[in-house]
């Protein structure tokens, strides 16, 4: 049995109490505390803790883009469909095939404002007086119904006009079909594309892929790289490291992450018309021209002779000379991007910077070297609302060397 103890409370004295009241009192001082509520805390006692905010998150971005951004679907950059036009380029067999192929140079009839009959070093020619008629050499023959269809044959080459605007081109390595319709395909070396109309069409050429449905969607694949464009502000990237998905609200996902600030994205662009072929027309010529890309002879804005162009110009150079050509006009040409006298500038100093270069190998030919700047475009540079047409102006920004007929 537990006995309880009962201790009965020491009495405190009056001595005793202001003695414990004052000691409190004193430790409440030391510690900064208060009595009395309301009181403020001295100015040099500790800030109270407080509640923090989740950090923003770090999203990763596309290298060259702004965060949530993307590159957007690419336009339909068609091949070059000018063979579309070289329906009476037997005559210029014999030169081409001595030239060889290069990137960015091409051979064909040139054109006259006065007519007459056509002028070769060889072959015949007959013509019938109502616009038809055929030449042939011994690499080929041109015929020319005069309705404005014809047909060219060569051992590399066969085209077929049928007068309307419709086609087939068709080498060892490229076919070329056009409709008339501005619908068309091209199959060449690696690359296949297609213009349905209605602004779709599509392009693959090795692993990349595009896909326009002319609604403003499309997309694209190269590599690990997806792009997708639904058309109605929204789409997706992905790389196979980043994926980035926009609802097109302003609201998406960067790597699963909800993200706020996305811009709605554009529609991607539209396919434009395939080129038709234009009717033939009567058998006349007065020379040839030789084409060359500016970007395979300068770099960009320059007038000096890239060291890598040399073969080609070498190449020119030797079939001039095999060929006995007396005379021939060196054209620069722009794009009319820029001041057009600027233009006209440089586009005489790089024909002269041709001119030397020929004359350099062995060149006897008399070289006149003359600028035009922009003022024969052979392709739009802008489209027909009025936008950026990039495929003209690189057709637009060239040499030509333009050599007369002669027997």
């Amino acid at each position: 049995m537990s006995v309880r103890t009962r201790h009965r409370p020491t009495p405190v004295t009056p001595g005793r109490a202001g003695a414990a009241i004052t000691a409190s009192l004193a430790l409440l001082a030391l510690s900064g505390c208060s009595l009395f509520p309301g009181d403020s805390a001295p100015a040099d006692a500790a800030p109270a803790a407080t509640e923090t905010s989740e950090p923003t998150p770090q999203f990763p971005v596309v290298p060259g883009y702004d965060v949530g951004e993307f590159p957007p679907v690419p336009l339909l950059v068609l091949p070059d469909l000018r063979l579309l036009t070289s329906a009476q380029a037997g005559f210029a067999v014999d030169i081409a095939q001595d030239i060889g192929e290069y990137p960015g140079l091409t051979v064909e009839p040139a054109s006259c404002d006065e007519s007459g009959a056509v002028q070769s070093s060889n072959g015949s020619t007959i013509l019938y007086g109502d616009g038809s008629g055929a030449v042939t050499g011994p690499d080929g023959q041109v015929v020319n119904y005069g309705d404005g269809s014809g047909v060219v044959s060569t051992p590399d080459m066969q085209v077929v006009n049928y007068g309307d605007g419709s086609g087939t081109v068709a080498t060892a390595d490229t076919q070329i079909v056009t409709y008339g319709d501005g619908t068309g395909s091209y199959n060449g070396p690696g690359v296949s594309v297609n213009v349905l109309g209605g602004g779709a069409g599509n392009r693959t050429a090795g692993d990349e892929s595009l896909v326009l449905f002319g609604d403003g969607s499309g997309n694209y694949t190269k590599g690990g790289v997806s792009i997708v464009n639904h058309g109605d502000g929204s789409g997706n990237y992905s790389d196979g490291t980043l994926q980035i998905i926009n609802y097109g609200d302003g609201t998406g996902l960067i790597d699963g992450v909800p993200y706020n600030g996305f811009e709605k994205i554009e529609p991607a662009p539209s396919v434009g018309a395939f080129p038709t072929m234009g009717a033939v027309a009567p058998i006349e010529s007065c020379g040839i021209i030789i084409s060359l890309e500016s970007e395979v002879l300068f770099d960009f804005d320059r007038a000096e002779v890239r060291s890598d162009a040399a073969e080609v110009l070498r190449s020119l150079s030797r079939a001039l000379t095999e060929n006995a050509v007396p005379a021939a006009e060196i054209g620069g040409h722009t794009d009319s991007i820029g001041d057009p006298a600027y233009n006209l500038d440089l586009s005489e100093r790089r024909a002269a910077a041709v001119v030397a270069a020929l004359q350099a190998n062995g060149t006897t030919s008399t070289l006149d070297a003359v600028g035009y700047g922009d003022t024969r475009p052979v392709a739009p540079n802008a489209n027909e609302d009025g936008s950026d047409n990039p495929a003209g102006r690189q057709e637009n920004r060239r040499v030509e060397v333009f050599v007369p007929a002669f027997t």
